[in-house]
């Protein structure tokens, strides 16, 4: 999926792109972002978790290493993961394995999500912006 008339060109100026990049981005994030939903009402927050995680490799991308989102991304994985696995509660017989953190892993993992979703729209590629050069429909 890709639109042949947004030609990218290098600054070199002698290699053209065919693809515009950027719809193949949003469209793979939107894929993303739905899964993520669906594992969240599953309450799978394993697959949620790792949802998530595929997000912050294509925003993070164009975030400096080091800088305020690389440390609240690795900030958030720190809580996540020092709360106990994220795996489903087993049980065994009549003994249950059940993580007393799952409540306090939920908000983080939907902090996270927020987080990610709010970065995505900073970066133009959300729901969320608006140019200079748009007209006001209101």
């Amino acid at each position: 999926m890709g639109f042949k008339n947004d030609i990218n060109e290098s600054e070199s100026g002698g290699q053209s792109s065919r693809i515009n990049a950027a719809g193949l981005i949003n469209a793979t994030l939107e894929k993303l972002w739905m899964g993520c939903y669906t594992a969240m009402s599953n309450s799978d927050y394993l697959a949620w978790n790792i949802k998530l995680d595929s997000i912050w490799a294509i925003l993070g991308g164009d975030e400096p290493e080091g800088k305020v989102a690389d440390k609240k991304m690795n900030e958030f994985d720190m809580k996540i993961y020092g709360l106990g696995s994220l795996s489903p509660d087993k049980s065994v017989g009549f003994e249950s394995k059940i993580n007393p953190n799952r409540a306090k892993q939920y908000q983080l993992l939907k902090r996270k999500s927020l987080y990610l979703r709010r970065l995505q729209n900073q970066q133009g590629k959300g729901t969320a912006y608006q140019t200079d050069d748009e007209d006001d429909w209101d």
